[in-house]
């Protein structure tokens, strides 16, 4: 289910794949937005409340062309239609079976796990755990762990999301851990699928979070925000790229990245039948 860190895999791939030369397009489900009229071309104007928060963070990080649609196969015909692309990802939907696909990968949130391993509504898995045989790919997000019934391990690889710095909302510069002069212990506000791995990363960076989770693609409010206490409070990407509410002065951004192996990101081309060198 949610917070496995299927979009951030997404913005790194995209990175990845520009910088070979490649032309990129992103399509998604739209998931927590709502357009007057499908499919939707998202731009980084495009209010979250018709977008959704992840395309929108998409678009804001790769620049690269998104379209949503509830039924992707319909935006994968319009970004083929309205871009020159050489790749179509999908940020989700490899249940989404009326679209056609090439490379299948599938992400497991490493600390979590396969849970109990049922599906829905008795455990996490949209699918049965054989499902992970069929895929090309299987990427972990986290500690290197393999679990025995989570996929063929050749085809399995590792990544992590590291944190690149924080800034002020509504700021550009970054700065890291070691320029922060507020105090350390600070209130983290996270409206994602695994808010315990925000917190997580304030921890490994040295802060003491006070975590207050929100429901996963819930739009934060100032009443959110607002605490007893003037303790710095920090936010994910996703929930900056959605709020749009009174901006307190004490309001900071955490950004993120995924780091790709060069071997990943070719093995994906390989298997999609192009070229791995730099076009």
């Amino acid at each position: 289910m949610g917070g496995s860190g299927k979009t951030p895999l997404i913005i790194a791939l995209v990175r990845e794949l520009k910088e070979k030369g490649y032309s990129v397009g992103v399509v998604s489900r739209g998931y927590g937005g709502k357009a007057i009229r499908y499919p939707l071309i998202v731009s980084k104007n495009t209010p979250a409340s018709e977008s959704g928060d992840e395309p929108l963070l998409i678009v804001k990080s790769c620049g690269c062309p998104v379209v949503v649609d509830p039924k992707r196969e319909n935006a994968v015909r319009t970004l083929l239609e309205r871009f020159s692309c050489d790749l179509v990802l999908s940020d989700d939907g490899l249940q989404h079976y009326q679209m056609h696909r090439d490379v299948e990968v599938a992400v497991i949130d490493a600390s979590r796990g396969l849970g109990n391993k049922l599906t829905l509504p008795a455990g996490p898995l949209r699918e049965p755990l054989k499902r992970l045989q069929e895929v090309d790919f299987i990427v972990h997000n986290g500690v290197e762990h393999i679990n025995a019934d989570s996929g063929n391990a050749k085809n399995t690889c590792f990544v992590k999301l590291e944190p690149v710095g924080l800034r002020k909302f509504g700021a550009e510069e970054l700065i890291s851990a070691a320029q922060w002069v507020d105090s350390m212990s600070v209130h983290a506000v996270a409206g994602i699928g695994h808010p315990e791995r925000f917190a997580s990363t304030l921890k490994e960076m040295g802060f003491e979070p006070d975590l207050h989770a929100k429901n996963d693609h819930e739009a934060l409010s100032i009443g959110d925000l607002r605490f007893k206490d003037q303790r710095p409070i920090i936010i994910t990407e996703k929930d900056a790229v959605k709020y749009n509410d009174v901006v307190p002065e004490n309001l900071w951004v955490l950004e993120v990245r995924m780091r790709l192996s060069d071997q990943l990101v070719d093995n994906v081309l390989a298997c999609a039948g192009l070229p791995v060198t730099n076009l």
